[in-house]
């Protein structure tokens, strides 16, 4: 479900192309400078449009935060769903794509105040970005599953979900240590094709040919005389 902020009375629709533009700027501004850094003036200079004009669409700081955010979520989970959908790759190929979508991208673009724009982000809309974050985890397991992947650990206990959580600890884990968004991949790669080994043993595993013609019955041996 979509974050939704509480719309004012001058609020276009959601796909208006000034707005979007303009919580395009936004999401630059709060990477940048963290959320009580930021300031509706750098918005409005970044959008391109007036003070008053970026006041029109938000009332205030918190409401472009919000909007904003919820516009980012919306967009980052369509294309990670795309991208687990893609059935023109490879389940490792797909898997990769989703988390540098849904994780990947935050690598060198925040600023100084990460930790600023963390807690911004848990007071203003954390549980919503909760519930989105839910969403993607649940189509991660859903491509585990379809795959068959999850059924090659079920004799171990292990559930679809407990592999997209893990694969989700290590996305997060690569967002911090990793240096650039390149870096992530290649790390992200290292975790997924190691949690794909059984699918790609099980595609790999050569099959012994049968040393007797086809439909050829073995013989009984002779009784010894």
């Amino acid at each position: 479900m979509a974050i939704v902020s509480e719309p004012s009375s001058t609020d276009r629709p959601a796909d208006d192309q000034r707005r979007r533009k303009m919580m395009d700027a936004a999401l630059t501004v709060f990477l940048r400078f963290g959320f009580r850094k930021a300031s509706m003036d750098e918005v409005a200079r970044a959008a391109n449009v007036s003070r008053q004009g970026l006041y029109l669409h938000f009332a205030t700081k918190e409401e472009l935060f919000r909007a904003s955010v919820a516009y980012f979520f919306d967009a980052t989970l369509a294309d990670a769903e795309a991208a687990l959908a893609d059935a023109e790759r490879s389940l490792e190929e797909r898997l990769v794509a989703a988390f540098d979508t849904w994780v990947g991208r935050f690598v060198g673009a925040l600023g100084s105040d990460a930790a600023d724009l963390a807690a911004a982000t848990r007071e203003l809309v954390g549980p919503e970005v909760a519930e989105c974050e839910g969403q993607f985890l649940e189509a991660v397991e859903e491509a585990l599953g379809a795959s068959g992947l999850a059924a090659a650990y079920a004799p171990a206990g292990v559930t679809g979900r407990q592999l997209a959580e893990t694969l989700y600890a290590s996305a997060r884990g690569l967002k911090y240590g990793a240096t650039t968004r390149e870096a992530f991949v290649e790390g992200m790669s290292v975790a997924v094709r190691v949690m794909c080994l059984p699918q790609r043993e099980a595609r790999e595993k050569p099959t012994k040919p049968s040393l007797r013609p086809e439909g050829d019955r073995p013989r009984k041996p002779r009784r010894a005389t």
